[in-house]
């Protein structure tokens, strides 16, 4: 086992899934010649050369829509968005077409690939290029949703990802990039998708997070161990399809319930796992559940940027504030 950040877990799970299947094909902007902008596809495109490392012109349209038809004649294409904010520009494609393909053939036709796009904050690279999205791609029927916390799950969630017969969209933390190292096996593996991380197990409340927050919420959680209060941490992993039966059992055995996401607050993914909470397991509550999240506002200029995305007394005190009910 080699010692990898995120950047090279991913690069290991493409290189490896490229040499299993000469179907799989890395398309996007600058990532042959450059290996992308995060340089998660450095050496592919030497490596496997132009025709399955492609850099592609500058148009997000364009690389989905490019992707779709290869998908749909067999092909396995991994298609990179540089920022979350420039997907935008493919929502037509995402959509209208690659969510919607196997159901409109009536499973003549699917959709087996991936969109590779780095997002969230915590780079000080403005909104467009800080985004957190996930509740866009969630509420799209025919989407899976993948974020990974740690360069061991990048890895297998990449390769069961590109693996999948549907559409991934595969949410990358920029924050957590080069932030964290950890052991990764150099031979592949896979984590299944849907099924979420029990981090840290306690008694007293079940924390739910995923992605760059799950750092700060483990900090948060470290912090209020020393004021006796033992919290639970589920790390979503895959927010669709979401893990009910982790997240309900917890619930059950803490009766206490905080949500921690970056994306803003109204409508994000911790009002759709309030609302599972409350039909599955809203008897065994002892407290209202606390969402600790970004604001209802565009992520701001980076001066601001602090305030906007949760830190870890934020978390604490919304935990803290939970416990104390």
């Amino acid at each position: 086992m080699t010692k990898l950040n995120m950047v090279q877990a991913l690069n290991k799970a493409l290189h490896n899934e490229m040499e299993k299947d000469e179907k799989v094909i890395v398309l996007g902007e600058d990532v042959g010649k450059e290996g992308g902008v995060f340089r998660v596809t450095e050496g592919l495109q030497q490596k496997f050369g132009p025709n399955r490392a492609m850099d592609t012109p500058l148009s997000e349209a364009g690389i989905v829509g490019v992707s779709v038809g290869m998908a749909a004649f067999g092909l396995r294409p991994v298609a990179e968005i540089q920022f979350n904010g420039f997907v935008y520009y493919a929502f037509n494609q995402i959509i209208n077409h690659i969510a919607r393909l196997r159901n409109r053939s009536r499973g003549r036709f699917t959709s087996a690939f991936v969109i590779r796009i780095p997002s969230s904050g915590g780079i000080r690279a403005l909104e467009h290029h800080s985004e957190s999205l996930e509740a866009h791609f969630v509420h799209t029927a025919g989407l899976k949703v993948v974020m990974p916390s740690t360069p061991y799950d990048a890895k297998g969630l990449l390769i069961s990802s590109i693996r999948d017969n549907d559409p991934v969209m595969f949410l990358e933390p920029i924050r957590l990039y080069r932030s964290i190292k950890e052991e990764v096996p150099e031979e592949e593996y896979s984590i299944p998708i849907g099924q979420a991380k029990v981090v840290k197990e306690g008694a007293d409340v079940t924390v739910i997070t995923y992605g760059t927050m799950v750092p700060p919420t483990l900090q948060a959680v470290e912090e209020l161990g020393k004021k006796n209060i033992n919290a639970e941490v589920i790390d979503l992993r895959t927010l669709w399809p979401l893990d009910d039966k982790t997240i309900i059992d917890s619930v059950k055995k803490t009766g206490r319930v905080a949500i921690v996401h970056e994306a803003p607050r109204c409508a994000g993914l911790g009002a759709e796992l309030v609302a599972r909470i409350n039909e599955r397991a809203f008897l065994s509550l002892e407290a209202p559940i606390a969402r600790i999240t970004g604001y209802d506002v565009p992520m701001p200029l980076p001066k601001l940027e602090d305030y906007f995305i949760p830190d870890s007394f934020r978390i604490m005190k919304g935990i803290e504030s939970v416990v104390k009910f």
